[in-house]
């Protein structure tokens, strides 16, 4: 599986942290930032969108302080269903649910370890299928 990560000023020591522990199961591009210097999220957000929906990534991973503004900015991008994950119960239930391509953290809101833990049970949880899922994720794309 190909992640693409991306993430701000906010985000780039957890996403630093991420980075090593995913590089052993998975690819993963860095769309950056590359320092602690004040960026701004959109530009990475949408980074991270457009590789997904563009087939270059299977899965997104955006952070920001809180995954809030991050993940507003990749959301914008026809195609992508960024969700805000604070515990694994929200990764899983974002996945086969929601089908969400782009999980969104707070390095403000989570640690490492739980942090880790998302982002493992948000890429390993398959969509359902379930028909009204489907139907409500097309319902969401018609917006």
């Amino acid at each position: 599986m190909k992640i693409a990560i991306g993430c701000d000023h906010g985000g780039y020591e957890l996403k630093l942290k991420l980075i090593e522990h995913l590089k052993e199961k998975y690819e993963v591009t860095d769309l950056g930032c590359d320092s602690a210097d004040s960026v701004d999220y959109p530009e990475y957000g949408r980074k991270v969108a457009y590789e997904v929906v563009e087939g270059r990534a299977d899965r997104g991973i955006v952070i920001c302080t809180t995954g809030i503004g991050i993940s507003i900015a990749a959301n914008r991008v026809k195609g992508i269903r960024a969700a805000v994950c604070t515990n694994g119960l929200m990764a899983k239930m974002t996945r086969l649910h929601n089908d969400a391509n782009i999980l969104a953290l707070g390095a403000n809101i989570v640690g490492y370890g739980l942090a880790e833990e998302i982002t493992d049970i948000f890429l390993k949880t398959e969509f359902s299928g379930g028909e009204r899922h489907v139907r409500r994720i097309s319902g969401i794309e018609d917006v």
